[in-house]
């Protein structure tokens, strides 16, 4: 076992002679911690890679201040991982996990890196300038929770990963109860966002009636996609902090819902993929996710309404800490025009 703390990390994220100790236990390699770097994402759980005795791996855990549920989130999210395992669902490799969270003040999983890119951040040449390419990525995308919307849940020991019984009749009542909780940050003025109950109104006089549960990712947008360099299929989805079991057609409203349009703040959330575009029509991804569903896709604008409403809700929630100071003001403000621009799209949509 390592003794060797590496360099730049704090032990107060990450004790590696603590956690060398248990890798040890688990009948991992062993030797020093080699090659450790932070890795970014679109979420604040802190993920490190590293090479010990000759593997790589991915430490995955909760925030430096963690929050109420930071150490049950990494804990579904393991579960679920090592759930999809031999699925044939794109999605990390879980090598380790269940430590005690007292190891390192976290809970924490190790998983396999993902060899691919993250389209907010870059994109190779093959992708940049080949539009087919990016169109075939949208597809990509779709058929990954086509498929994962598909298992059964059940078969894989997921039964009581979620509460699918009246999923989607606490949808409006949850998220509005969020947004109300916003007003605890001081120096936020509640939410100034238009139509807000005009839209959860109709989502509830519309809700469709029957459906069938099954996985859903949760926060599928392109951003939590890994692809691969040598092509235009999806690597892995990642980010899976917000995965239950419910109805998996919300994930394809989410993605249309999210589809950047070059020249919205929108795209910029979707980053250097969403600059240049050329991705498949809503009307391209609804047929798409039907080759490989059979699940009823008449309201699926039912659906994406649905998802701008809870995503601009949770974007909210970032406007509303950065009153407070809690967040950057930047970044709450640029949170927030995505916001009324998901709720422009969600009265378009109800037209």
């Amino acid at each position: 076992m390592s003794e060797v703390q590496p360099v730049d990390v704090d032990r107060d994220i990450v004790d590696f002679a603590v956690v060398g100790k248990w890798m040890d236990e688990q009948g991992l390699p062993g030797g020093d911690f080699e090659e450790v770097k932070p890795l970014g994402g679109g979420t604040q759980n802190i993920m490190l890679r590293f090479s010990r005795g000759g593997r790589d791996y991915v430490l995955r855990r909760g925030p430096k201040h963690l929050r109420a549920a930071s150490n049950n989130v990494i804990r579904r999210e393991s579960r679920i991982l090592e759930a999809l395992a031999g699925t044939g669902i794109r999605a990390p490799r879980v090598i380790a996990a269940g430590a005690d969270e007292s190891l390192i003040g976290a809970n924490f999983y190790l998983m396999e890196p993902i060899t691919g890119f993250n389209p907010q951040n870059e994109l190779p040449p093959l992708h940049a300038g080949d539009p087919e390419i990016r169109r075939q990525m949208g597809l990509s995308a779709v058929e990954a929770i086509a498929r994962l919307g598909s298992l059964d849940h059940e078969a894989l020991g997921l039964a009581d990963y979620g509460k699918p019984e009246g999923f989607l009749e606490r949808q409006v009542p949850r998220w509005l109860k969020e947004l109300e909780s916003y007003s605890v940050n001081e120096g936020y003025a509640g939410p100034e966002i238009p139509g807000v109950d005009r839209v959860g109104d109709w989502l509830d006089r519309n809700r469709p009636a029957q459906w069938t549960p099954g996985i859903l990712h949760g926060d599928c947008h392109l951003a939590n996609m890994m692809f691969s360099f040598d092509g235009p299929e999806v690597a892995a989805m990642v980010d899976w902090e917000m995965s239950t079991i419910g109805d998996p057609l919300l994930d394809l409203g989410w993605q249309i819902a999210t589809r950047p349009e070059p020249g919205t703040t929108g795209a910029a959330l979707i980053g250097t993929l969403g600059a240049v575009g050329g991705l498949p029509t809503a009307a391209e991804m609804i047929e798409h996710y039907g080759k490989f569903s059979d699940r009823d896709l008449s309201n699926v604008t039912w659906y994406t309404v649905l998802a701008c409403f809870k995503l601009g809700i949770v974007l909210e929630g970032t406007y509303a800490r950065a009153a407070a100071g809690k967040a950057p003001k930047q970044v709450g403000d640029f949170l927030h025009a995505i916001t009324l621009e998901l709720f422009g799209k969600a009265h378009q949509l109800m037209e």
